[in-house]
């Protein structure tokens, strides 16, 4: 579906993307990920042709990304999204329907279909005295409209209370369902976790790692065991209910746990294994400089993207505050 190859995006000399290679597969639900300026921003608007790359291609199914007949196939949502105000949610969708020449009864078909299936009330109330939250869900509507092949979404949870948050994310997953490709950038974690069936962490806009989740974990994250014992051990830590915590990397470390603690006339009574999360690599990516990062193909990361972040055309922000 999408095949990115080269990518890079310069203001001057000022790096906002640097070479990213990547692969989008029909229906898959694509996550981009990174902390602030790491170049997602950049990137989204690239692929959906908005702004034009100084190296390499993006081809978005039969198309480069910049063709305008590409994107009569897309739809796109930044992170902010103004809406017109004085109209009603039916008569905004309508307008942009006649901007893609959509049959009026078909789009009075694809509006009345993807109002439901949002749970959007208040139809024909103005949109400017009409909640965040519900905002959000038309202009998600808008994206759909030319009912499209592939759907880039820039943090399209981004401000909203937990529950229309959980319903957005679910609402994407129904997309891919119904054959959606999907590619969307986060600051949230848990919602690229709970949501992603790939992903591609950023920083200083270069891609450091990807993959599935699990394989994301596995490559750059470590196990930990938390033992807990009845006898305080060599860098273990009391704990509010009277034992003690020692985190250790193996079970041979668990092993030394357990005999220092019958030494002190103690015992293990319990052993927790904690995963990595993406927010424990997330952080420990994010925090090693490049030159130590291997970036998820077997090779150390190049570093001249130093200072790289999204340039002066990100202005909807690659905001990634809340990542930690």
């Amino acid at each position: 579906m999408i095949r990115v190859e080269g990518l890079r995006k310069t203001y001057g000399d000022f790096p906002a993307v640097v070479g990213s290679d990547f692969a989008v597969d029909e229906g898959e639900i694509f996550g981009v990920v990174g902390p602030n300026g790491a170049g997602k921003t950049t990137t989204l608007k690239m692929l959906a042709g908005l702004v034009e790359p100084t190296e390499g291609t993006a081809r978005v199914g039969d198309y480069d990304a910049g063709d305008p007949e590409m994107r009569r196939h897309l739809g796109f949502l930044p992170e902010e999204s103004p809406l017109y105000e004085d109209m009603t949610a039916r008569s905004y969708l309508r307008f942009f329907a006649d901007l893609y020449d959509v049959p009026r009864e078909e789009a009075t078909r694809r509006t009345e279909d993807t109002l439901d299936r949002l749970e959007l009330e208040h139809r024909d109330r103005r949109l400017g005295d009409v909640s965040k939250g519900m905002k959000r869900k038309v202009a998600i509507a808008r994206s759909l409209v030319n009912d499209p092949d592939l759907l880039i979404y820039d943090e399209p949870a981004s401000g909203l209370d937990p529950l229309t948050t959980n319903y957005v994310l679910e609402f994407t997953r129904d997309l891919a369902d119904r054959g959606k490709t999907v590619v969307f950038s986060a600051h949230n974690l848990y919602h690229v976790e709970s949501v992603c069936d790939r992903v591609v962490i950023m920083n200083r806009g270069e891609i450091i790692a990807r993959g599935t989740v699990p394989e994301i974990r596995e490559e750059h994250g470590e196990t930990t065991y938390h033992v807990f014992t009845t006898a305080a051990v060599e860098g273990s830590e009391a704990t509010d209910d009277g034992r003690y915590r020692r985190v250790v990397p193996d079970m041979d470390a668990v092993d030394s746990v357990r005999e220092a603690a019958a030494a002190a006339g103690g015992e293990v009574v319990d052993i927790r294994t904690r995963e990595p999360s993406l927010e424990d690599v997330f952080l420990e990516l994010a925090g090693r400089p490049p030159e130590a990062r291997d970036d998820g193909r077997g090779r150390a990361a190049a570093s001249g993207a130093d200072g790289g972040r999204d340039g002066p055309d990100a202005s909807d922000g690659d905001r990634t505050g809340d990542a930690t």
